[in-house]
């Protein structure tokens, strides 16, 4: 199946950007009468066949939409500490958006060691990884934003920090219910701080662990994002 992201599709006739013109007639070689799919990030799945096979103006026409394709009843969002070696937070975006997620909050922590990030080469992870998994849904990443704002700023029917210090916490399987929404706060290498802790806490944030081991940030990404969509499996 050839896949391309066309955020901007509306009607039956579209003409694919320049970029992607070049990818469909000149890299993949199709032709007038070829079968593609586009996906519009917002749930619109389209069956297309190509009209007029032009390098920089590839014109094709829509013969099947399908939409909300592969909705789900549930939402999730994780908001994460970007680590300091940004590949490793990018297979995280790629591994999340692949398994299914909904929105995700880089956050910018006590002990983060990653201050700044590139929006632009993220969103390319994800759009990446969404037409490679065959979803029709984009993930909203959001800039990074300081923990303490999220956390006093965000609503949510379930809302959890993973944290690595001692005390009564309970795993995502006694705490969730399927079908619900949940936020999920990943803390840096270096952990949460004590006082984001203990702010999350008051801001009704669930302690949770995701295990006996001790994981890297994009591994508890990936461990709660996996636990919250099999939970949600029928």
């Amino acid at each position: 199946m050839h896949l391309f992201y066309t955020p901007d599709i509306t009607g039956d006739q579209y003409t694919l950007p320049e970029e992607e013109s070049k990818h469909c007639v000149k890299v993949l070689r199709l032709e007038t009468g070829d079968r593609i799919s586009l996906i519009d990030g917002k749930g619109g799945f389209y069956q297309c066949e190509i009209v007029q096979a032009n390098a920089k103006r590839c014109e094709v026409k829509c013969i099947e939409k399908v939409e909300k394709y592969g909705q789900r009843d549930f939402h999730i969002h994780i908001a994460i500490a970007p680590t300091k070696n940004i590949e490793r937070i990018e297979w995280f975006l790629e591994k999340c958006t692949e398994i299914g997620i909904d929105e995700i909050t880089p956050l910018l922590c006590d002990h983060s060691e990653r201050k700044v990030i590139k929006e632009d080469r993220l969103e390319k992870v994800i759009i990446s990884a969404m037409k490679q998994s065959l979803k029709a849904y984009l993930p909203r990443l959001h800039p990074m934003t300081e923990f303490s704002r999220f956390v006093k700023n965000h609503e949510n029917s379930l809302k959890c920090i993973a944290h690595c210090d001692e005390g009564n916490k309970k795993s995502l399987h006694e705490i969730y219910s399927p079908g619900q929404d949940i936020t999920i706060l990943i803390g840096p290498e270096g952990d949460f701080s004590a006082n984001e802790i203990k702010l999350a806490l008051e801001q009704n944030f669930s302690p949770v662990t995701l295990g006996e081991s001790r994981l890297r940030t994009e591994t508890a990404g990936i461990v709660a994002c996996h636990s919250i969509n099999f939970m949600n499996q029928k």
